[in-house]
């Protein structure tokens, strides 16, 4: 029997991307966002989330696409990273957030391989949906670390 797992799905441009629904805790409308000065490019700041201090960032600029205005459809969603120092909760933008839907895991394809391991470390697999690839993003490597590192006192 095939490993099926619910992911929500995230349009960022014309690409979909899909992070497990297990560690999502919660997708909310654009809000303000308090910089911070000497941040790397992808961390757009803080927001307070249900009182504690969340760091967002900007999942264009993480995945290196252009960047894009925020529109009504562009969402903060929450979710936990695992890192050396144990999970940390991290806020990523996204242009929308489509569904939660099913992938079956022993469907997806393999990343493919590339001379950039990094690349290949921050996908999980490929899977399809309705006639189009979704890639699932490896959370930990793409952010675990470097969150982990933003928020050590």
């Amino acid at each position: 029997m095939a490993d099926v797992m619910q992911y929500v799905t995230i349009g960022v441009a014309n690409e979909l991307f899909a992070a497990p629904v297990d560690r999502v805790q919660e997708i909310l409308d654009m809000c303000p966002i308090s910089r911070l000065p000497r941040a790397p490019a992808n961390l757009l700041g803080m927001i307070d989330v249900r009182g504690e201090g969340t760091p967002v960032y900007d999942l264009r600029s993480t995945l290196d696409m252009p960047g894009k205005e925020d529109t009504e459809n562009t969402r903060i969603v929450v979710l936990f990273v695992s890192s050396g120092k144990g999970d940390i909760r991290v806020g990523l933008r996204a242009d929308r957030v489509i569904e939660v839907t099913a992938l079956d895991n022993e469907a997806l394809d393999p990343p493919p391989r590339m001379r950039a391991a990094e690349v290949a470390r921050a996908v999980v697999g490929i899977g399809r949906r309705n006639g189009a690839f979704v890639t699932v993003l490896d959370l930990d490597h793409l952010l675990g670390e470097e969150a982990a590192s933003i928020l050590a006192a």
